[in-house]
């Protein structure tokens, strides 16, 4: 990343602190494509910076839902010849890369803007070129053909902004190594923002399963990360690598459906939620609750660029319900009606100023087919910054309800995927899943701060 370093404005709140500082992850690349070939051994490492934004400047994916958070996870970059230098944001939960364009003859390169007219590799997609019409399929809105004939991609935002421009191929250096030909949006407009620290991003790296992702067009038949909650880097990993330190891993598989249905992503990480506990008690929420219906509502989707995890009112309603019978003498909780954190998180709680830790609190853990994934400690309750009610601050319950949103999933997010070291196996349609010290296996790696 631009510096090497974190770039963090000072936080009073610990939990907070911790809770942005995971997001600087040392990533891995070991590449398996046609075109370049790594090996395991010496691995390229390159920093990711976390940086602290308004939720009304994140870049959002089209396909991602409407939650709001205030981290973003960039990685820096060089594409196009000669290399200009870029930011993109990483996200899980998105299907095309894209770059933020800016084609005047007379502007400088920056790491805000990508200029095309000064890349001699960059290739404009034709609108007749199957890229275009058969490798969008899977965009909410499929790409179109402009005037001159050049494809061109729409991202609607659910904030009712857009970004749009068009399909385009050029070099991208990961190091000192270029890898040709990879398939991007070459945005002109996106939605406007007045945020200094969102104009530094040049754009966003799409990682999910779809064909012109990021880690499709590489090839990758795995990719892991695990993310630390500790004031240490967490790690992601691009390629193939066994490690015999690694705790076993429990796999559950990515569920897929072939045919398109309204409310079903087909190229999410989609895996089968099957029941949760409450300090090791099975809640009694009829696992017909976590099967998607006809329409393909009732998908749980592992996203790492949604910050807290969202159910279904169904299995919401019976959690929220469990967790205050066994809080209800260690915590008090905040009785404002009018206050739902993020709009779907209405389970709240005042604890005093002085008070410097929570009391111990139930975990919840969520079952999956074939693996299980516990949420601890202070994972639990998320601080409001802001929120002050007299003496008390507010702590908030990190699980929310996807009605309140009008959300038809299931959503596992990245808080809730700390110290777990998380398998993307793509060519076994897997998910692996281990509980780790993310900070312990970084030092391994040799990834000491």
């Amino acid at each position: 990343m631009r510096d090497y370093c974190i770039s963090l404005n000072p936080l009073n709140n610990p939990f907070l602190k911790y809770c942005f500082s995971f997001f600087l992850i040392s990533l891995v690349f070991v590449f398996q494509n046609p075109l370049l070939c790594f090996s395991l051994n010496p691995a390229l490492i390159l920093p990711l910076k976390t940086q602290v934004i308004p939720p009304e400047s994140v870049p959002r994916s089209p396909d991602k839902l409407p939650f709001r958070h205030n981290v973003s996870l960039t990685v820096s970059l060089t594409v196009g010849t000669p290399p200009q230098n870029v930011t993109m944001v990483i996200d899980t939960g998105s299907e095309l890369s894209w770059l933020h364009c800016n084609r005047s003859q007379n502007s400088s390169s920056s790491s805000s803007t990508f200029n095309p007219v000064q890349s001699s590799s960059y290739t404009p997609i034709p609108c007749s070129s199957s890229t275009c019409t058969d490798q969008t399929r899977d965009f909410p809105i499929p790409a179109s053909c402009d005037s001159n004939q050049l494809c061109h991609a729409t991202l609607s935002y659910a904030d009712a902004s857009s970004s749009e421009g068009n399909l385009a191929a050029d070099t991208f250096y990961i190091g000192n190594s270029g890898i040709p030909n990879v398939v991007f949006g070459c945005m002109d407009s996106i939605f406007s923002s007045n945020n200094e620290e969102d104009s530094k991003n040049t754009g966003l790296m799409g990682m999910n399963r779809g064909s012109l992702s990021f880690v499709s067009q590489m090839g990758f038949p795995k990719f892991s990360y695990c993310i630390s909650e500790y004031d240490f880097p967490g790690l992601l990993l691009l390629g193939d690598a066994n490690f015999s330190w690694l705790a076993p891993l429990n796999y559950t598989p990515m569920i897929q459906i072939s045919t398109p249905l309204p409310y079903f992503d087909r190229v999410a990480y989609t895996v089968q939620l099957q029941g949760i506990k409450v300090s090791n008690k099975l809640l009694p929420i009829p696992e017909s609750a976590f099967e998607p219906d006809h329409t393909g509502a009732g998908q749980t989707m592992v996203d790492s660029g949604t910050q807290f995890t969202f159910l279904l009112g169904q299995a919401y309603t019976v959690l929220r319900d469990e967790f205050l019978n066994q809080t209800a003498g260690s915590l008090r909780v905040s009785e404002d009606p009018n206050f739902v954190f993020q709009g779907a998180m209405d389970l709240c709680y005042r604890v005093p100023t002085n008070q410097t830790r929570l009391p111990p609190l139930p975990a919840v853990t969520l079952v999956f087919r074939g693996a299980e994934m516990t949420v601890t400690g202070d994972r639990i309750l998320y601080r409001v910054a802001g929120e002050i009610r007299g003496n008390d601050t507010i702590y908030c319950f990190t699980f929310g309800n996807s009605d309140l949103l009008g959300v038809e999933a299931y959503v596992i997010g990245h808080l809730h995927q700390q110290n777990v070291w998380m398998e993307f196996d793509l060519k076994k349609s897997r998910i692996g899943l281990a509980e780790i010290r993310c900070d312990l296996a970084g030092q391994k790696l040799g990834m000491g701060l």
